[in-house]
């Protein structure tokens, strides 16, 4: 039996006629148009005019690409024809209006993992679905400002050796890849379940002197490997780019780690809530995974402004569940317990 296409998914959530699934749908579709064009310029690298250089910074501070403009315009354009309200980017200061009467709101990191342009490493687009809410016109940021919980669906791009499409539209996680023979996306994975269990991490271990005590004995236990109290090896993983982390999470299980530091800057992390965390948060969940603040659920967080940062770890349940515990009560964690052996009743 063939695989289902993405229009075939797209209508079965449809279902019974209802306004808002037909916008997601719609706009899901327009998402899939744009990213296309945004690969087909990806893939002619140096060669293309898109990757000339640098254009200084984005609204929050970050170094901005030539590339990261053109995805943005990409879809923002897209966006101009889809049943979309208001237009949120992480390159852009404020929401765009596009129409007061739509009924959905989508924020978007029109380019993730842009510092690896230039090296050819799997870089992503990620996009949040959030239904509209109060007077778009006279507060166009309320809309963002709502708990990733009441997000719609959420979904990322990843530009590498496939376009693959990851997709949650509330009833579990979905892979889907661009067929070059069939021109269309074809589901590759349904419903996505991340193991419970991991032996791999990633996180960037060159800021390892800057990290809060509870994620250093985290990553210290983790690296003594069999010899250590978790009595088993761990491979590390990092590779800078949210969406390739995310989709080696999915088809394998791991966690990943972006914790706040001591830096300047970095106290509150580095990802953004709104357009970041709280997708790639929502795709972790609906595939059986967790994803917190090192602490809170992610999906929990009311957001503050629009362009809020938020520390962040995701993947398999039971090590982020270790991680809060590492946070909150590590005297709890049998291995470390001061008043039990390693092979005490009350071992984690």
């Amino acid at each position: 039996m063939p695989a289902a296409t993405l229009d075939a998914f797209l209508n079965s959530y449809l279902g019974e006629p209802d306004e808002l699934r037909s916008a997601v749908v719609m706009t899901v579709r327009r998402l899939t148009q744009a990213a296309t064009t945004i690969r087909n310029t990806i893939n002619q690298g140096v060669l293309g005019t898109a990757f000339a250089g640098t254009r200084g910074a984005n609204a929050d501070g970050d170094v901005q690409k030539d590339l990261d403009v053109f995805a943005d315009d990409i879809f923002l354009d897209a966006m101009r024809h889809a049943p979309v309200a208001l237009y949120a980017s992480e390159e852009l200061d404020q929401p765009v209006l596009l129409d007061r009467q739509a009924p959905l709101a989508i924020a978007i990191d029109p380019l993730d993992g842009s510092s690896n342009i230039d090296t050819n490493v799997s870089i992503g687009t990620i996009f949040s679905l959030l239904p509209a809410t109060g007077a778009p016109d006279a507060n166009p940021a309320a809309s963002f400002l709502q708990a990733g919980v009441n997000q719609l669906g959420a979904g990322f791009f990843i530009y590498g050796p496939q376009l693959a499409l990851v997709l949650s539209l509330g009833s579990g996680t979905h892979v889907f890849v661009l067929s070059a023979r069939l021109g269309t996306f074809v589901q590759a994975y349904e419903s996505r379940v991340i193991p419970q269990r991991t032996q791999e991490f990633a996180i960037n271990a060159a800021n390892y002197r800057h990290w809060d005590e509870a994620v250093r004995l985290y990553i210290d236990d983790c690296l003594e490997g069999t010899e250590g109290p978790r009595e088993k090896d761990f491979n590390m993983r990092w590779i800078a780019s949210l969406v390739a982390d995310c989709y080696r999470i999915l088809m394998r299980g791991g966690v990943f780690l972006y914790p706040g530091d001591k830096r300047k800057g970095y106290r509150q992390g580095r990802l953004r809530l709104v357009y970041e965390a709280n997708p790639i948060a929502y795709l972790v969940e609906q595939a059986g995974g967790a994803a917190t603040d090192t602490i809170t659920r992610i999906l929990g967080i009311e957001p503050e402004s629009l362009h809020q940062r938020v520390p962040m770890v995701f993947g398999s349940a039971r090590e982020v569940a270790r991680i809060i515990r590492y946070h909150t009560e590590p005297s709890a964690i049998g291995e470390r317990a001061p008043l039990f052996s390693r092979r005490g009743l009350f071992r984690a």
